[in-house]
C-alpha cells in the first residue's frame, strides 16, 4: 500500500486543522481512504463500518470518534458571527425581551432582578408560585361562600389582593374582633378594597412582546423544518423549545395580574388604618389612639418574618408567603365565620341585650354589633392569646397541587429540547442534550430547595414563642433555621447560575462551540467505542430527525397551551 503524506490532505498538522472546518476535514479523510483503499474510521448513515471499495468510501458520511479525534483534533471550531447573530436574533433575542413583561414591584431594583433571575432560573417555582397563588385565592373564596356577616365579600378581596404582601393578623387589644365586629368599621373593609382593586394587565407592550415571540417562534420552527440541512447541529429549535415555557407564565400573570406594587399598597393600608377603629373599656376609640399596631397589616418593619422573601412583593416570591397567608386568611375567616353562626342565631355582641331588627328586614342592626373588648372576642372565639395550629386547613394538598402543572411544564419544554437534539445525527446523549438536561435538573432543584427552605422556616417562626422548649428542641429548632437559610441561600445561587447556563448554552450551540469530536459524536450516549459523527447530511434520510422535531413541537405547545387554558379555568373565582 502507498504511503501518501497524511499533511497533504489536511489531516495531521495542526495549522491546517484549525483552518478547515470539521466537513473539509472529513472529506480529506474521505479521499484518503479512498486513495489507500483503506475504510478504516468512515462509517455509514447508521454508524456501520464501511466496506474496503472505492464506492463504498466515497459514500460515507461520517467517521468513527477515534478517527475524528486523529484526523481533525479536538480542537473548536471557529464560530461565524453571521451563523450566530442570526440564530441568536430569531430563537433567544425575543424570549430575553419577554422577560420584562413579568410581574414586579419590588421597593429596591435588585429585589426586582433576582425575581427575573428566579423566574429564568427556575420555571418550576415561578409556575408553583403562580398555581399556588390561585389555589389559595379559590380556597379562601370558597371558604367565605358559607359566610353572612357585613363586609365579608369585601374581606375576601382584601385578603386575596394582599397574597403579594407579609400579611399580619393580630387581635391583641381586640385589634381583629373589632375590625370585625364593630360597625364604626363598615368604612374600613370597602376604602381599602377599592384601593386594592388596581389591575395591571394586557397592554399594547405585553401583548406586542408575546406576539413577537410566537410568530417568531413559530416563522423559525417552518424555516428550520422546511431545510433542515442548514445549520442542522447549531439550529436553534431545542433552544426555542426550552425557552417555550416563558410564554404561559407572563400570559398566566398578565390573566392574574397580581397586586404587587409596593408603594401603591403601602399607600392603601396607611390611608385606611386611619379609619379603624377599636373597643376598649372606655367605648370605641380609633386604632391609632392605642398602638401602631393593626389588626390586619402589612408592615415590613414592625413583625420578624419567617423568610426574608416574605417581604419582597414581586410574586414569585408567593413560594414563601403562600403558607404564613393561608395561616393568617384562615384566622379572619375563623373570625368571621363565627360571628356569622351568632348573628344567624340571632345572638348580639353585648351579653344580656335583645336582638334588634327593624322592620323585619333581613340585616344585621349596628347596635347588635357593639359590646366591650372581651365581648367582641367571644363573639369572633378570639382569645388574646393561644395556641393555634400553625397550618392552613388543606395547604400541603395545594402545595403538591400547585407543583404538578409547572413540572409538567418545565420537563414537557425541556424535554421538547432534548428531543431535538436527541435525534439530531449522531443521534444520542451528547453535550446539547446534556445542557438542556442540567438546565431542567437544576430548575427543578431550586424548586424544591426553596419550598423547602419555606415550610422549615415557618415551623421554626411558629414556635418561636414557645416558652417551654427543653435544650433538646431549641437545639433542634436553631439547626432547622440554620438549614433553612442554608436552603434559600443555596436555591438563590442555583438559580442564578442556572439562569446564566442556559442562556451560555444557548449561545454555545449558536457559536458552533460544540461543533467539535467529542460533541458531534454523542460520546456521552454512546461511549467512546461506538461514537461516531455524521458529517455529510446532504443526501441523509433525516426522516427519524424531522419526526423528532415535530414531536417536541407538539409536546411544547400542546403543554404550554394546556397550560394557559386551565389558568383560565382556575381563575374564576380570583378578582383581579
Amino acid at each position: 500500500m502507498l504511503e501518501v503524506p497524511r499533511a497533504e490532505f489536511g489531516v495531521n498538522v495542526d495549522l491546517e486543522r484549525s483552518a478547515e472546518t470539521g466537513r473539509d476535514c472529513f472529506i480529506n479523510f474521505r479521499n484518503y481512504a479512498n486513495y489507500t483503499l483503506n475504510a478504516s474510521g468512515l462509517v455509514d448513515a447508521n454508524g456501520r463500518n464501511i466496506e474496503n471499495t472505492s464506492s463504498e468510501i466515497l459514500n460515507a458520511v461520517g467517521f468513527t470518534y477515534d478517527a475524528c479525534l486523529s484526523q481533525c483534533g479536538s480542537g473548536l471550531q471557529k464560530p461565524t458571527w453571521i451563523n450566530t447573530s442570526q440564530q441568536f436574533g430569531a430563537w433567544l433575542l425575543p424570549y430575553l425581551a419577554l422577560i420584562s413583561q413579568l410581574p414586579f414591584g419590588a421597593r429596591h431594583r435588585v429585589d426586582n432582578l433576582m425575581s427575573a433571575i428566579l423566574t429564568v432560573g427556575s420555571p418550576v417555582l415561578a409556575g408553583y408560585s403562580m398555581i399556588l397563588t390561585i389555589l389559595n385565592a379559590r380556597w379562601i373564596s370558597r371558604q367565605f361562600e358559607i359566610v353572612s356577616f357585613p363586609n365579608a365579600k369585601h374581606a375576601v378581596r382584601i385578603l386575596i389582593s394582599l397574597q403579594q404582601t407579609p400579611l399580619k393578623i393580630t387581635n391583641e387589644n381586640s385589634l381583629l374582633s373589632s375590625l370585625i365586629v364593630l360597625p364604626e368599621n363598615d368604612d374600613w373593609w370597602p376604602t381599602i378594597a377599592d384601593c386594592l382593586d388596581y389591575t395591571l394587565t394586557w397592554s399594547i407592550a405585553s401583548a406586542t412582546s408575546i406576539a413577537w415571540v410566537i410568530v417568531a417562534y413559530l416563522l423559525t420552527v417552518i424555516s428550520s423544518l422546511s431545510d433542515m440541512n442548514a445549520n442542522l447541529n447549531s439550529n436553534g429549535q431545542g433552544t426555542g423549545s426550552v425557552w417555550l415555557w416563558l410564554i404561559p407564565i407572563v400570559i398566566g400573570w398578565l390573566q392574574l395580574s397580581p397586586k404587587c406594587d409596593y408603594v401603591r399598597i403601602k399607600r392603601a393600608m396607611e390611608n385606611a388604618d386611619a379609619m379603624a377603629f377599636v373597643a376598649t373599656h372606655y367605648g370605641v376609640v380609633k386604632a391609632s389612639d392605642i398602638s401602631e399596631r393593626r389588626a390586619i397589616s402589612i408592615d415590613f418593619t414592625l413583625e420578624q418574618h419567617s423568610s426574608p422573601d416574605e417581604n419582597l412583593t414581586p410574586p414569585i416570591y408567593n413560594y414563601a408567603r403562600a403558607i404564613p397567608w393561608s395561616r393568617s386568611a384562615e384566622d379572619v375567616f375563623d373570625a368571621f365565620r363565627m360571628a356569622s353562626n351568632n348573628s344567624r342565631i340571632h345572638r348580639p355582641v353585648r351579653m344580656g341585650s335583645m336582638w334588634k331588627n327593624a322592620g323585619g328586614r333581613d340585616i344585621i342592626e349596628p347596635s347588635n354589633r357593639s359590646g366591650t373588648p372581651s365581648e367582641v372576642n367571644a363573639y369572633c372565639r378570639l382569645p388574646r392569646y393561644g395556641i393555634r395550629n400553625p397550618w392552613a386547613s388543606g395547604i400541603f394538598l395545594r402545595m403538591f397541587l400547585a407543583s404538578l402543572l409547572p413540572i409538567a411544564l418545565q420537563w414537557a419544554t425541556t424535554g421538547a429540547a432534548v428531543l431535538v437534539v436527541y435525534y439530531t445525527p449522531a443521534t444520542g446523549l451528547g453535550c446539547r442534550s446534556l445542557g438542556y438536561i442540567i438546565y431542567g435538573v437544576l430548575a427543578t432543584m431550586v424548586w424544591a430547595m426553596l419550598v423547602a427552605s419555606s415550610i422549615i422556616s415557618h415551623y421554626t417562626y411558629s414556635n418561636s414563642g414557645r416558652s417551654s422548649w427543653s435544650p433538646f428542641f431549641s437545639i433542634a429548632m436553631h439547626l432547622a433555621k440554620v438549614l433553612s437559610n442554608l436552603l434559600r441561600w443555596g436555591g438563590k445561587l442555583l438559580a442564578t447560575v442556572n439562569a446564566v447556563w442556559v442562556v451560555t448554552a444557548s449561545m454555545l450551540q449558536f457559536a458552533d462551540v460544540y461543533d467539535n469530536c467529542y460533541c458531534n459524536s454523542s460520546v456521552l450516549g454512546r461511549g467512546v467505542q461506538h461514537a461516531y459523527d455524521i458529517v455529510v447530511t446532504d443526501n441523509l434520510d433525516l426522516g427519524l430527525t424531522k419526526t423528532a422535531w415535530w414531536g417536541a413541537l407538539a409536546l411544547a405547545c400542546s403543554t404550554s397551551l394546556g397550560f394557559i387554558f386551565l389558568m383560565s379555568l382556575l381563575t374564576d373565582l380570583v378578582p383581579t
